[in-house]
């Protein structure tokens, strides 16, 4: 029963995703604003959350992008139905989208977006360096991908939260990772901003 709950955390289903996912907004409100204060969004932006969850970090920038798009991007059918309901009026009126898809295999062509959004999401990723290339894909030249996690390890090795890392079985990256993986797939040195035990949010511009 439990593992059972554990997956539903990492892609929710059935109705146990739908009990989890009509929290999430919720229990993400606190770190979502957090890490949108440190990320510019213009009026006219074309932006990508790519593990939408309950659709609210799509509600949000939808409100700053008053002229721009916000799609989703989810694996999780719950989710994708939620994100939907939940910006009903955006997607009905054109200026939201939400697919459901993999990371890995990103439903968008190249150069589509000026910002690519991962709340709370990169932990479950299944190819982190292959899938920041499918993230560099789909975003224009000097474009911006935003990552935000609660949850984050230091270089020294420190990690909270090692009881839901371990329950979650969660993929925790430390400055270093974040530097290595996203020079590599192509992104220009990024900008990491730390608070707290292990809030982070990471800033990286797709090179030219």
């Amino acid at each position: 029963m439990f593992e059972k709950v554990w997956r539903n955390f990492r892609k929710p289903q059935g109705l146990g995703g739908r009990l989890l996912i009509s929290t999430m907004n919720m229990g993400h409100a606190p770190i979502s604003r957090w890490g949108l204060e440190h990320l510019d969004i213009k009026s006219g932006d074309r932006i990508l959350d790519i593990g939408c969850g309950g659709g609210g970090n799509v509600a949000r920038m939808l409100r700053l992008a008053t002229e721009g798009r916000v799609c989703g991007l989810d694996y999780s059918e719950v989710c994708v139905e939620k994100t939907k309901r939940l910006n009903r009026k955006a997607v009905n009126a054109g200026r939201a989208e939400i697919r459901l898809g993999s990371v890995s295999e990103n439903p968008w062509p190249d150069n589509s977006f000026d910002i690519v959004t991962a709340f709370e999401t990169i932990y479950f990723w299944p190819d982190f360096a292959g899938d920041l290339k499918e993230v560099r894909r789909v975003l224009k030249p000097g474009g911006i991908f935003f990552i935000c996690n609660e949850m984050s390890i230091s270089d020294d090795g420190e990690a909270p939260y090692q009881f839901w890392i371990t329950k979650l079985n969660l993929n925790i990256y430390t400055p270093s990772d974040f530097q290595r993986y996203l020079t590599s797939a192509g992104f220009a040195e990024p900008e990491i901003i730390t608070e707290g035990k292990s809030r982070v949010c990471v800033k990286a511009r797709a090179e030219n």
